[in-house]
């Protein structure tokens, strides 16, 4: 009993942690059509920039607990910037064309960051571990948990919450459903659909950096982090449907479940069983879990 106790709790937080990187890669497929293999890239930045400025910040001798507002200002700097960049300078060029072009000019940016990050922050690795250890830990089914792992959980109902409010009780957000249903149809109401792609691939970059920086302090920021996520990021939205919020929340939930109880008794296919899900999903449902649950996108 004390085993499955920890293989879901275990499964829960490393759930909590896909989530947070599918969210914005699912929001951005739901809105634009784009698959967005940037994503990773997104991720990395954040992590990058996540480190160097709370870096600057504890170095300086500052209060500690500033570090996290640190990680939060480091994710909002990458979306701000970045977000408009890429889809002003890029992909507003790319709008009506097929969705394999698409991809794979995503994925030509993709590897043009990568190396425009080891330019910037050379080859060498970031540690930035403060901010992990500073909450202490908890106690809990006789195992000790790091208290952080409860802002990763937050940030991620946060993300979750937070979207899902916005699409169904604000106004902007119902306009939205309205350009996700029929892009055509909202220009000739009169609704400005540039101006929501923007903010919805700025929305879905700061996501990406979000998670980039608040997985930071967990791990060694290195180059070529971003590869393994955008590949985790992609089957949690397959498995749960592209383009849909629920659907890549139940998605991390069956991956996290699935690698968990991988991990706990039989390691050696931590990464297969992931995959090996994926696959099932796609031979049985291709559309995703959720598409048979709600025909409504995001």
């Amino acid at each position: 009993m004390s085993d499955l106790l920890t293989v879901l709790v275990d499964g829960i937080l490393y759930s909590s942690w896909l989530f947070i990187i599918a969210v914005g890669l699912t929001l951005i497929y739901g809105v634009m059509k784009i698959l967005n293999m940037a994503h990773g890239s997104l991720y990395a930045l954040g992590a990058y920039a996540a480190a160097s400025l709370a870096g600057y910040w504890l170095n300086h001798g500052y209060a500690p607990l500033g570090s996290y507002g640190m990680l939060a200002l480091a994710a909002v700097i990458v979306g701000l910037v970045m977000g408009p960049l890429i889809e002003r300078g890029l992909l507003r060029f790319m709008y009506g064309k097929d969705e394999i072009l698409l991809l794979i000019v995503t994925f030509a940016l993709f590897l043009i960051l990568e190396d425009v990050i080891k330019l910037i922050w050379g080859v060498d690795p970031f540690f930035i571990s403060e901010p992990y250890g500073l909450l202490g830990s908890l106690d809990f089914a006789g195992l000790s948990y790091p208290a952080y792992n409860l802002i990763m959980i937050g940030v991620s109902l946060a993300s979750g919450i937070g979207l899902l409010w916005i699409l169904q009780y604000t106004r902007q957000g119902k306009l939205l459903l309205a350009v996700i249903h029929d892009r055509e149809v909202s220009l000739a109401m009169g609704i400005n659909v540039n101006r929501f792609y923007l903010i919805t691939f700025t929305a879905g970059a700061m996501l990406a950096a979000i998670g980039g920086a608040f997985t930071a302090p967990t791990v060694s920021v290195v180059p070529g982090m971003g590869v393994e996520v955008i590949v985790l990021a992609f089957a949690v939205v397959v498995i749960g449907g592209l383009g849909s919020l629920q659907g890549a929340a139940l998605g991390a939930l069956i991956v996290g479940l699935v690698r968990s109880t991988a991990v706990h008794y039989l390691p050696e296919i931590e990464l297969f069983s992931i995959y090996l899900v994926m696959a099932l999903v796609l031979l049985l449902k291709p559309q995703g879990l959720y598409s048979a649950m709600e025909a409504r996108k995001i």
